[in-house]
């Protein structure tokens, strides 16, 4: 696989890397099965899909104790992020971005994913009623201590990665980014690319309506997440299907899929750009670490920009 840095001053990275959040949160919890999980991370390793994403709200804190066992034996192969900030209680998930939290957080983590370090930590949420300089002072201390290489930011504008700056260098930023859903396009990414920032987008293929899997909403596995998000109505379908259709076409012309089509065009947005698609099985894996050999024309390129505005980018 084409690997690059992540940002400027990182480590070296697979140009994909992989999200686990669907291995046990969220996606189809009846697909769940940690065993093939764990085969899907030691296979994603053997392409060269090194950079492993989870956080400890997935599950909560089991996505985190999956991760690390898939780990050991081969923490020397990985580039591991994890994030803190969002919480699960009673009333579903809510935000903490305390300097108490977030260090009791990182060892919690640490402790999950049985590693002594963690190479780079996501504020998961900006906290509105605590202070962004706080939330990423105290993060900034756990890299003093040791606990952690870098850090990023996750969903967040402009204005907050630049108050992060002031306290402490920004490595990478998290966004949803894709052919579908591109609001950090307008000022986010240009800002990591002018930067070197590492720009990781989250749901690259628009939580699965760019690998033309999905057609309608019963298409949707029972009590999976995305049936409450407004993209996954009938009609959202049936407004989008000119934009997978539009993606298919280009596909056909490089004998490609289309979630490798999607994750191409995401490539040639930045050096830095890696998009973390997440997946339960190998096929899928396998067929994700290709779009990063993927080499899309100027024109494919051009006639991708040009897709009409999607129905329901955004959350419910």
């Amino acid at each position: 696989m084409r690997t690059t840095t992540l940002g400027k001053n990182g480590p070296v990275v697979g140009r994909v890397g992989l999200g686990t959040m669907g291995m046990s949160f969220g996606y189809d919890p009846h697909g769940w099965d940690d065993d093939a999980s764990v085969k899907v991370i030691h296979r994603a390793l053997d392409l060269g899909v090194n950079l492993i994403d989870t956080a400890d709200v997935y599950g909560p804190f089991t996505n985190e104790e999956l991760v690390g066992r898939a780990l050991k034996g081969r923490r020397d192969e990985v580039v591991l992020s994890t994030k803190g900030g969002l919480v699960v209680d009673e009333n579903g998930l809510s935000l903490n971005g305390s300097p108490e939290h977030l260090s009791a957080a990182v060892d919690a983590s640490l402790q999950r994913l049985g590693v002594d370090h963690i190479d780079l930590y996501f504020l998961h949420r900006v906290d509105p009623t605590v202070p962004l300089e706080e939330s990423w002072g105290a993060l900034a201390e756990q890299v003093a201590a040791g606990k952690i290489r870098s850090l990023g930011l996750s969903a967040v504008t402009l204005e907050q990665v630049r108050a992060a700056e002031s306290v402490h260098e920004v490595a990478a930023v998290e966004s949803e980014a894709s052919l579908f859903t591109r609001d950090a396009f307008a000022e986010v990414l240009p800002y990591t690319v002018e930067r070197g920032i590492a720009f990781l987008p989250f749901s690259p293929l628009g939580r699965g309506l760019l690998t033309g899997a999905l057609a309608k909403a019963a298409d949707l596995p029972k009590d999976d997440w995305r049936s409450t998000q407004p993209r996954f109505t009938d009609e959202a379908f049936a407004h989008n299907k000119a934009i997978v259709d539009t993606v298919a076409a280009v596909a056909g012309r490089h004998s490609a899929s289309t979630a490798q089509v999607a994750l191409a065009w995401l490539l040639s947005k930045g050096e830095y750009v890696v998009p973390i698609p997440g997946t339960k099985t190998e096929r899928y894996l396998e067929q994700n670490a290709g779009g990063a050999d993927l080499d899309l024309s100027a024109e494919d390129i051009a006639e991708l920009n040009a897709l009409p505005e999607p129905l329901g980018a955004a959350e419910a």
